[in-house]
């Protein structure tokens, strides 16, 4: 079945593009309930951005902390909830900040309008209405969120993504201005997720014309900013790293990611691991599936002084290990496109086992 490809509605790109937000905004303001939710990464609280918010009377402006959990399928239901009882339906939703902010944003568009847990919709196309307009602002470049039909939640029985056309935002700003405050060690790691994003599309059964042409432009991107001369945080790089989370997100749209992605979740899972750094964690692993991939990877953690821990598994419970391993197993579409459609005759529970053993 190919698939029938959605992609955001609207985007602008360049710097100083945020300025353009309230005119934007301003011929939504008349739908629902008139006003705009804003939801901001709690790192720009009392700082130069969140003066820069067309905020007006009527809208409501929550900053949420995202560090160090993910988002959750119970903190949308409540933000959901409260909002409605609070003020009513909004005319959108704006997201400010990095991956998790965007899903959050995503999620919430989504049910705002459709009845009941989230947990529900955990999954591919199970959503049963479009939700309202939503527009992302990515402060941090990689996580390829802004682009991406999925929104994910770890819900109390899974991570999963909440995956269908109505996901995807209507409007996208890309300023490079806004991420020029990333930390050096978050720009790396979620760098290293568009990066992975782009090795894991091009390396499995669902690779195509149409996701190859995203992911080689986007790899050329990534080799520009972490391992070629002049690469590095830097203005001009912000710029290409920006341009590269977004075709390595659409890349993976048309393809899918892979083994180091079904690993990740489950890290996240049980563990509570930030997405971005357990897919270093267990990309840098995984030379068996991704031999050239992995090892340009390691040569990037060189030239940006990055030492990842080593026999971390050891502190892990059998039990652990195997919850996780459940997590990975249950993510048949990432293994599908890594190892093909007989993976059930490859991949077993103690194989995923052994895999996280190697951290």
């Amino acid at each position: 079945m190919h698939k029938n490809f959605k992609n955001i509605d609207k985007t602008v790109y360049g710097r100083g593009s945020f300025d353009q937000l309230d005119s934007i905004l301003a011929e939504k303001r008349t739908e629902n309930d008139r006003f705009f939710l804003f939801i901001v990464d709690q790192f720009f609280k009392d700082k130069a951005l969140e003066k820069r918010i067309p905020l007006r009377q009527e809208d409501v402006l929550l900053f949420i902390d995202v560090d160090p959990c993910e988002p959750t399928t119970e903190q949308i239901d409540t933000l959901r909830d409260r909002i409605l009882r609070e003020k009513g339906l909004p005319s959108g939703i704006v997201g400010i900040g990095g991956g998790s902010i965007m899903d959050i944003a995503k999620a919430s568009s989504l049910m705002f309008t459709n009845e009941g847990s989230s947990t529900k919709y955990q999954g591919l196309n199970l959503i049963k209405k479009p939700g309202i307009y939503h527009l992302g602002v990515p402060t941090i470049s990689g996580t390829g969120a802004e682009c991406s039909m999925t929104a994910v939640l770890t819900g109390p029985e899974k991570k999963l993504g909440l995956k269908c056309d109505w996901t995807v935002f209507n409007q996208v700003i890309l300023d490079p201005d806004l991420i020029a405050s990333v930390p050096s060690y978050w720009w790396f790691y979620t760098g290293m997720d568009t990066y992975i994003h782009c090795i894991e599309s091009e390396n499995g059964k669902l690779n195509n014309a149409f996701s190859h042409a995203y992911a080689e432009q986007s790899l050329k991107l990534c080799r520009e900013v972490f391992i070629l001369e002049g690469c590095g945080q830097n203005a001009a790089n912000d710029e290409k790293l920006m341009i590269a989370s977004l075709m390595g997100g659409l890349s993976l749209t048309y393809s899918e990611v892979g083994v180091c992605h079904a690993l990740s979740y489950g890290l996240s899972k049980i563990l509570g691991t930030r997405h971005c750094y357990a897919n270093c964690l267990a990309f840098n692993h995984l030379e068996d599936y991704y031999p050239e991939g992995v090892n340009e990877f390691r040569q990037m953690l060189l030239k940006h002084q990055i030492t990842l821990p080593q026999n971390i598994s050891k502190d892990w419970t059998e039990e652990q290990l195997t919850e996780m391993a459940h997590v990975a197993y249950n993510l048949p579409h990432m293994w599908m496109h890594a190892v093909g459609t007989d993976w059930k005759e490859k991949i077993t529970i103690d194989l995923i086992k052994n895999l996280y053993k190697r951290l």
